[in-house]
């Protein structure tokens, strides 16, 4: 028997395959063993409509995309969300009064923090992914049952996609940039939180706690990094 490799959308049961190819391109959706129902709609459902779906969080959409895709960016999401996060605290932090060094000394020094800013945030996302991964683990190991530190790690690089928000709300910056930064931060760790949930077919609670110790972490790694930063300086100051 064929290792199953699909999932029910509905219920998160195995499946070996999504739909039965006939003769004459007659494509026929598998029926779930367990629920009776498709295994898999959204295979049939257009993009735009998956997306919106995954935007609310919607445990169907997740499963889809997660289990039943190939969608292999999670690498490039990562690097993308990473400048997108250094983008924001680079123009945050930036002098708005425009310079005239001749030497323009100002702005090299300026590209040189904006790379300290990606490394800053490559950072609390390890501290962030490494709390979550810890937790969970650990949680497996209780239960006596295994977990896939891969297939996890990249359903929490998938489910950051909501940091491409910082850019428009940088550009478009406005009197409530950071409540917006708010419910940004917000909207990202629920997708967290329900893709934590999704893979190991768990309760929220569980879910809901390994991310709040990943914030945590991530927090810590932060304070960390600036006490560090303000050290230096201070020292080079006194030098």
């Amino acid at each position: 028997m064929a290792e199953a490799e699909f999932r029910c959308v509905e219920c998160n049961e195995k499946a070996t395959e999504l739909h039965r190819d006939y003769s004459n391109g007659i494509l026929k959706i598998t029926l779930c063993g367990s629920c009776q129902k498709p295994v898999d709609k959204y295979i049939e459902y257009d993009p735009v409509i998956i997306l919106i779906d995954a935007i609310l969080c919607k445990t169907q959409a997740f499963r889809h995309i997660l289990f039943n895709t190939s969608l292999d960016i999670h690498w490039k999401l990562c690097v993308f969300c990473l400048l997108c996060e250094a983008y924001l605290r680079w123009s945050l932090r930036r002098s708005p009064e425009p310079s005239g060094d001749p030497a323009d000394i100002i702005r090299y020094a300026k590209e040189l923090e904006f790379y300290g800013m990606v490394a800053l945030a490559a950072l609390e996302l390890l501290a962030f992914c490494g709390g979550v991964l810890s937790v969970l683990r650990a949680a497996s190991r209780l239960r006596g049952d295994g977990v896939d530190l891969r297939l996890l790690l990249r359903a929490l690089l998938l489910s950051c996609y909501g940091k491409v928000l910082l850019v428009p709300a940088v550009i478009w910056e406005h009197d409530f940039l950071p409540l917006c930064l708010g419910f940004i931060k917000l909207f990202v760790l629920t997708s967290n939180t329900q893709a934590v949930r999704v893979i190991l077919n768990c309760r929220r609670r569980l879910a809901f706690w390994a991310v709040c110790v990943g914030l945590l972490s991530e927090t810590l790694a932060a304070r960390t990094c600036q006490t560090v930063a303000a050290a230096i300086q201070k020292g080079a100051v006194f030098d």
